[in-house]
This record gives structure tokens, C-alpha cells and sequence, in this order.
């Protein structure tokens, strides 16, 4: 890369040229703010509460049931990353809120679910449907529960015995649901730690009866949010385990609880507040995400998230703009972001709109490729640009190699202006090829040509991105 004015961010390599690079070694490695892992132990249970835990555990009708040495260990011991095989790619799929918030029901997910299942003429050509191109889980978020006050403890969705109190009303038949998920070749996933009347529950019932119904209903993943009293990572990890059903869990901290290179009890995990349909949210909610992978922080089995996907999503009069969507979905992409989507699958109109950028299965396979390093920005400008409350530089330049042949390079203009495009293949970080490169257009789906030294090509609009993917010849 040779541009002025600009700097280097911390990669596999140092870059070269007129911008200067930093050596970073390569290392094959929720809704809290940027804090370090709590040791997470919870209080132990005595007398009363203790018969109470002992009586939600009793309720457990499978192996999954723990004895009280299980639930003893579960309490004062750690957990390390999770190895059990799950999320070894960045995980895809479509979460209830963004769309419907606090209004949701059993039909509307139902409906998404057949809308995910739904086969249709991808830009390739062909047909599949969103499963089929890897958007396979639909999870439902906030307000399944029924608000109240329970017992004499006073719980908000918990009852004495530390079941969830759901909303019977909206949510008839959970099984009902997942299992129509299941049998569309689906998965589906729920969320705990609610938000809306967020409970003070923080005994080991309440993690015992929520495990339980994730069983019980026979859901395949869970969203943990930060705003009830169940912040035990360990234990719900470790209750999840033991239940005996493969769950992938997200911890929804805020950024508040990160992980570290020996501690990643969930496999997907926050790294931002919540994220909302315009640019200057997208690009905050970003720069959390590349300081977590800067650090070696996102890798298989646990990956940084800068929330939900708003490509297509209309919200309080906001959205973003078809080159915001772009850009959007270029960088959850080379930051080996999980792809959830929140739009209205289920409106023809609403879909098609995005179905060509969604459904790019080749920004997919970039996204779910994952070669020693997750994808970060390793150049960007020293001029800033004000989005919002926050200040960011112009242009951010990402990459995230592939292969040991072939690496992908996400050019984002965040000024006003046009933003000529000019990619040095020495700069990169790692390069397979620091002369003669073939390049290709991700958005084009096809190669540009062959090129000595750098890369020529048309303006990048304001807000928009050059979606790239270079090669040795």
C-alpha cells in the first residue's frame, strides 16, 4: 500500500511501503464494556435455597440431571475455551429483535422459519435458500416470557422453583416451533439474562430450570444478555455441558466479559453495544471487533461479533443505504464476524432488496474461511471523519487471509468524498503475492485482471466498500 497520511494496524506481518508497519506474531488461536474475565463463581447455596436448587435439579427428567457434587463442581470450578466441536466457523443465521423487539409471537417465528427454508435463485444462479447458503438458525430474542412478580421472592420470570415463566399466549407450544425448525432442516435457538422486566435471580435454580427448558424444548443454542442476574458465564457454560445436548452459546456482555487466549466458555461473544440501522453504528461496533482480533481473540470456536446484521432492516425511520450495506456486509465478512441476519426474510419486497449482497456466496466463503488470523483493519487513514458521537478515520483498509495463496482486502471509504482506490499487494499483511497478483471483485464475481505491484481500480463512494480477494498467480 502507498498512501499518505496513513497508518498500519498490527496484522500477521508487517506492512511495507511509504505507511508503517507493526510485527505481529501469527498465532492460530453477549451485551459488558471492555473489562477483564471475572473468575464468574457464584455464591453457594444454603438451607432454604439450597432444598429449593436440590428440588429444580430433581426436575430434570434425563442424564442431563446433575447431582449435588455436579452442581458443587459447577459452582467453585473454571472453564477453559469449550472443544466440543461447535461453531468452528463463524455462525450464520436470523435473530427475532431488530424485526419485531418486544413483539413477537409463535406464528411470527414460524413464519421466518419457513422464509429461511424457502428456496430461491441465488446470483450465481441456481436455487437455494437461506439455509442453503448457511443461514440455518432462527433464534427467537426478548419477550417470550410472561412479566411478573413470583413467589415470595419476588422473581420477574421465574417462578419459586427457578422455571421460566413463558408467555403461554404468544408462545403456545415451544416444542411445536423447534420442532417444525428441525423438520425444515433448521435450528433454533433461544435467550436468557433477559432485558425486558429483567429478574434479580441469581441462584442456581434459575440456571437449573433455564437449562432445563432449553432442553425441555429442545432448542440447539442460547443468547445470553447482560441484563438479569445470571452473568455466571462458567456455570451456564458448564450446566449446558452437562445437560447433554450440543448448544451454541453467545454471550451477549456488551463487551463487558471478553474472552482470554485460555478462557472462551461460549462460542460466540459481544464485543459492542447493540447496534442500530445507520453507518456511524456499524463503523463503532466494528472498531470493538478488530480490537479483539488484534489481540488473537476471535478464532474457531469462539468469535468476536460486532451484533446482529442491519442490512435491509427498517427501524424508527432509519436504515442504511444501499452502499452502507455494502460495506456493512463486506466487514462482518473479512472479520470473521457471525452473520445474523434481522430483516423480514419473510417479505418478498424487504428480501429482494438484499437477496443479491445476502446470498454473495463468495463473501460468504470469505467469511467462513479462517486461515491463523480472523481478519482486521491493517491500514487506514490519519484524517478523520465525525459519524455520529464518535470520530474514526476516513478510510479503514481490512484483510483476512484465506489460504496460503490468496488473501481478501475490504476497502471502506468512511468520508464524504470519493475515495480513489489504490491497494499496494506488499502492504498486505502476509501476502502471497508482493509483485504479480491476480485480483478479484467479490461483488463482480469474477477476476479484474493481473496486476504488478498494486491495484488500480474505480473511486469507492462515500460509504461504500471495495470487497477484494488477491492471489498468487
Amino acid at each position: 500500500m502507498e498512501r499518505r497520511n496513513a497508518r498500519c494496524r498490527p496484522g500477521l506481518s508487517g506492512a511495507t511501503g511509504s505507511a508503517k508497519g507493526t510485527h505481529w506474531p501469527l498465532v492460530i488461536t453477549h451485551c459488558h464494556y471492555l473489562l477483564p474475565s471475572p473468575s464468574l463463581k457464584a455464591a453457594r447455596p444454603t438451607g432454604g435455597e439450597a432444598r429449593a436448587d436440590a428440588a429444580m435439579a430433581a426436575r430434570f427428567r434425563r442424564p442431563m440431571a446433575l447431582s449435588s457434587i455436579a452442581v458443587a463442581l459447577a459452582l467453585l470450578s473454571g472453564i477453559h475455551a469449550l472443544d466440543d466441536g461447535l461453531a468452528r466457523t463463524p455462525p450464520m443465521g436470523w435473530r427475532s429483535w431488530n424485526l419485531f423487539q418486544d413483539d413477537i409471537d409463535q406464528a411470527r417465528m414460524q413464519r421466518i422459519m419457513h422464509a429461511v427454508a424457502e428456496p430461491r435463485v441465488t446470483p450465481a444462479g441456481g436455487k437455494k435458500s437461506l439455509c442453503g447458503l448457511g443461514y440455518c438458525d432462527v433464534g427467537l430474542d426478548d419477550a417470550w416470557q410472561a412479566c411478573g412478580s413470583y413467589g415470595a421472592q419476588w422473581y420477574t420470570f421465574h417462578d419459586p422453583s427457578g422455571a421460566p415463566v413463558i408467555n403461554r399466549t404468544r408462545f403456545p407450544d415451544m416444542n411445536a416451533m423447534t420442532r417444525l425448525a428441525h423438520r425444515l432442516g433448521l435450528t433454533s435457538s433461544w435467550y436468557f439474562n433477559n432485558c425486558i422486566c429483567r429478574d434479580h435471580c441469581e441462584r442456581t435454580r434459575c440456571y437449573l430450570g433455564d437449562v432445563h427448558a432449553l432442553v425441555e424444548f429442545e432448542f440447539d443454542g442460547v443468547k445470553l444478555d447482560g441484563c438479569s442476574a445470571q452473568l455466571d458465564l462458567n456455570l451456564w457454560s458448564r450446566l449446558l455441558h452437562e445437560a447433554g445436548r450440543p448448544m451454541v452459546i453467545e454471550n451477549c456482555h456488551w463487551g463487558r466479559t471478553l474472552p482470554t487466549r485460555d478462557w472462551c466458555p461460549f462460542h460466540f461473544y459481544r464485543t459492542s453495544a447493540d447496534i442500530a440501522p445507520r453507518y456511524d453504528s456499524v463503523v463503532r461496533n466494528l472498531q470493538t471487533v478488530n480490537a479483539a482480533a488484534v489481540r488473537n481473540l476471535s478464532f474457531p470456536g469462539c468469535w468476536a461479533y460486532g451484533d446482529m446484521l442491519e442490512v435491509g432492516v427498517l427501524r424508527d425511520g432509519e436504515r442504511l443505504t444501499p452502499a452502507e450495506n455494502r460495506a456493512h456486509f463486506a466487514a462482518w465478512c473479512v472479520t470473521s464476524s457471525p452473520l445474523t441476519l434481522s430483516h423480514d426474510v419473510a417479505d418478498p419486497e424487504a428480501n429482494a432488496a438484499v437477496w443479491d449482497l445476502i446470498a454473495n456466496e463468495e463473501a460468504i466463503l470469505v467469511n467462513q474461511a479462517y486461515h491463523g488470523w480472523s481478519g482486521s483493519v491493517y491500514l487506514e487513514a490519519d484524517e478523520t471523519v465525525a459519524l455520529g458521537d464518535g470520530v474514526y478515520p476516513a478510510w479503514q483498509f481490512l484483510y483476512k487471509p484465506l489460504n496460503a495463496t490468496a488473501v481478501a482486502v475490504v476497502c471502506m471509504n468512511h468520508g464524504a468524498a470519493p475515495l480513489p482506490l489504490r491497494v499496494g499487494f506488499a502492504a498486505i499483511p502476509g501476502s502471497p503475492c508482493a509483485e504479480r497478483c491476480v485480483v478479484r471483485d467479490v461483488w463482480k464475481r469474477r477476476d479484474v485482471g493481473l496486476f504488478q505491484g498494486e491495484f488500480k481500480g474505480e473511486a469507492i463512494e462515500s460509504h461504500d466498500a471495495a470487497f477484494l480477494i488477491i492471489r498468487a498467480l
